[in-house]
């Protein structure tokens, strides 16, 4: 792993401190919820913008994207962090449910 990178019990851990340091504290579950939602419509904006049918507003542009990733990672580990959720232990066991569900369902979809 490269030294810049972090795990995410690392995430978790970093996004704490901030908060407990910057952030003062926590905005409560359904506040940090809110706030999850505007940054997901946020990056919907933008990729609407990018990938589909809209143009870009004055001010706007695709550069933005990565930032907004960012912002819903940040409050998404915000709340994992505030329901005593590991990210790590999530999204193995996501993976592995989507596994047994999707094992050949994809390869047999001639869609794809």
């Amino acid at each position: 792993m490269d030294q810049n990178e972090i795990t995410l019990n690392q995430l978790q851990n970093e996004v704490n401190d901030w908060i407990q340091t910057i952030g003062v504290r926590y905005f409560s579950e359904l506040t940090n919820l809110a706030i999850l939602v505007e940054e997901v419509g946020e990056l919907s904006r933008l990729m609407a913008r990018k990938y589909g049918d809209q143009s870009f507003k004055s001010g706007e542009s695709a550069e933005q994207i990565p930032s907004e990733i960012g912002d819903i990672l940040f409050v998404l580990t915000c709340l994992a962090n505030q329901m005593g959720i590991s990210l790590q232990d999530v999204i193995k066991s996501t993976i592995q449910k989507n596994t047994n569900r999707d094992l050949n369902r994809h390869k047999n979809n001639p869609k794809l």
